[in-house]
């Protein structure tokens, strides 16, 4: 089970730091990620982190202004975003996998799902 948390409205420089934490079976979990969506459009993948280990990777459009880290004591993974821009509205999505056993972009390859937070950069 995963629960997400953090969102919020936001103007033009803030931060957010969006927290996910784990409960149940989560020895089992490979990696997890964050995806977002917004109406009408499909889910984006934005970053992954291995459960165990240092690999991680993030979408194109959110490189140097978004990270992902996890913190494996309180089973929680961090999305840390800076500099949100209007187009990063959404609500945000918290993914684990314990199928793929490797670092994956594609929300096919999840196979729990948090319920959303939502994000919104004022204009």
């Amino acid at each position: 089970q995963l629960q997400a948390s953090g969102g919020g409205l936001v103007q033009a420089g803030d931060s957010l730091r969006l927290s996910c934490v784990a409960s149940g079976r989560t020895y089992s979990i490979y990696s997890m990620g964050w995806f977002r969506q917004v109406p009408g459009k499909e889910r984006e993948f934005v970053a992954a982190i291995t459960w165990r280990g240092s690999s991680t990777t993030l979408a194109d459009y959110v490189k140097g202004r978004f990270t992902i880290s996890r913190d494996n004591a309180e089973n929680t993974v961090y999305l840390q975003m800076n500099d949100l821009k209007p187009e990063d509205t959404a609500v945000y999505y918290c993914a684990a996998t314990d199928r793929t056993a490797y670092l994956t972009t594609f929300s096919r390859n999840y196979n729990s799902w948090g319920q959303g937070t939502q994000v919104h950069r004022l204009q």
